[in-house]
């Protein structure tokens, strides 16, 4: 039987669903209707697209990595509410979610949602995340991954609040112990934490000092107490002002949270730990996921997504 652009409107209007999806169901059941319904139901892709416009900034992130602990990614899947963060199912979903990309040579997320479900490969990945928008009821949204790898060494991670952050610490070492793993979890705790920008303050790029360099003389000359000093004062106060935040940014130059004297910075640690050992080790590159960073947020509050769900 042929299938009319009527008969896709007709139940696109009936189940909400997307047009290529409802095509799709039309021509798998020869055009019946009832079954076509059915159809989507049973992929989840019914009222999808009713959902599809609410903001899900909520969520969480997760790490999957290697048993050898060579390879490994960090992932983020966002709901739109915190309570359904909480939920088993979507926890498990995630997990699911982040285990597969682990497994796979995907690039991107669009890539990803193409490939078949590594549980259920009837389904696609999108697939699947549209049946579990119809069974939680929320928007989600796979939003992102990244992944790491080491060649000698390990790579160590860290979930903090439950997954509201996520970091992976590439370690290179020629020794691989438990004292070289619980300084990696810590390297990631200390991320996680003080949220650095960058791993090394060779990794800043130019334009960033640039800019930071142009706002302290901004600063300066707006200041009484500063514009009148001499330029070469001035510049000593700008590239002081620099380095200080060079060590607030990179991760290798912080302050180590757990040092006693308060002053040990994260790369001293590692040597500290390093020697001890016998070992050769660095930290050439982290990665830090947090929920929601640069997402528009629900200004709805708790109590009033419980009163709008006890009212329908």
């Amino acid at each position: 039987m042929q299938v009319t652009a009527a008969m896709v409107k007709e139940l696109r209007e009936m189940t909400g669903a997307g047009m290529m999806d409802c095509k799709k169901a039309l021509t798998e059941v020869d055009g019946d209707m009832d079954k076509a319904v059915e159809f989507l139901r049973e992929k989840g892709l019914a009222g999808i697209e009713k959902k599809a416009g609410r903001i899900a900034a909520e969520g969480i992130v997760r790490n999957a990595v290697s048993e050898d602990l060579k390879s490994a990614v960090v992932v983020e899947v966002n709901a739109e509410t915190d309570f359904v963060a909480k939920n088993e199912k979507f926890q498990s979903y995630v997990e699911e979610v982040a285990q597969q990309i682990l497994n796979s040579d995907v690039k991107d997320v669009e890539s990803f949602m193409e490939e078949k479900w590594a549980l259920d490969p009837s389904m696609t990945v999108r697939e699947k995340l549209a049946s579990m928008i119809s069974i939680i009821g929320e928007n989600m949204n796979i939003r992102r991954f990244e992944r790491m790898c080491v060649d000698e060494g390990f790579i160590a991670s860290y979930i903090h609040g439950g997954g509201k952050i996520g970091v992976l610490v590439k370690v290179d070492s020629d020794v691989y112990n438990d004292d070289l793993m619980e300084m990696g979890r810590n390297i990631c705790m200390q991320a996680a934490a003080l949220k650095p920008q960058f791993c090394t303050s060779q990794e800043v790029p130019a334009d960033f000092i640039e800019k930071e360099t142009e706002i302290l003389k901004a600063q300066i000359e707006n200041d009484p107490k500063e514009a009148s000093k001499p330029e070469n004062v001035k510049a000593g106060i700008i590239k002081g002002r620099i380095n200080k935040e060079l060590k607030e940014i990179c991760l290798l130059d912080q302050v180590y949270v757990k040092a006693e004297d308060g002053k040990q910075t994260v790369k001293q640690y590692i040597a500290e730990t390093a020697k001890a050992n016998g070992a050769k080790a660095a930290v050439s590159a982290f990665l830090r996921f947090e929920t929601g960073e640069g997402l528009q947020k629900r200004e709805e509050d708790f109590a009033a997504e419980v009163a709008k769900q006890m009212n329908k």
